[in-house]
């Protein structure tokens, strides 16, 4: 482990701009916004009887079957993260494995009926909870932050 420097020989951080200072704000809104977040989800996916990250994975091909790094990407989880959970959904009956024709070795993940109706035992939950919440809410704002969040993604995604 490196040897920490007394604070007094601790480089300067530059000055934030005002825009650098939201930003920062805004990230720390974004985690304790995700920790409620996950915190309902965990309790609406047991609806279900899965996880809220089974959850996120079957949410990644409820409308189409995808390989594990397309559903990674689409749902902000790490390939690996994806692979885990996908195997357990196999192995649960909820998801299949089907071939790809785009590519041999990467397969595709599909929804079963089991995982459809996990999925929409969750939503019997989710619509009275999410109209609950929205209600605090005009539909305008909340598309208008949605939007933001999205900038925000391809920002994140431009500069890497």
């Amino acid at each position: 482990m490196t040897a920490v420097p007394p604070r007094s020989q601790w480089p300067r951080a530059q000055p934030h701009t005002a825009e650098a200072a939201a930003l920062t704000d805004v990230i720390m809104a974004t985690f304790q916004l995700n920790g409620r977040f996950m915190e309902v989800a965990q309790g609406l996916a047991a609806e279900g009887d899965i996880t809220a990250s089974w959850w996120q994975v079957l949410g990644g091909i409820l409308d189409e079957p995808r390989t594990v790094a397309d559903i990674g990407r689409r749902m902000g989880m790490t390939r690996q993260g994806v692979q885990r959970v996908a195997d357990l959904l196999v192995d649960r009956g909820l998801a299949e494995y089907r071939p790809n024709p785009a590519h041999q070795r990467a397969k595709l993940l599909a929804c079963t009926e089991a995982g459809y109706w996990a999925v929409r035992r969750i939503s019997l939950a989710q619509q009275p909870w999410a109209n609950r919440i929205g209600s605090s809410f005009t539909a305008e704002e909340l598309t208008t932050v949605r939007d933001t969040m999205l900038r925000l993604v391809a920002a994140l995604d431009a500069d890497r």
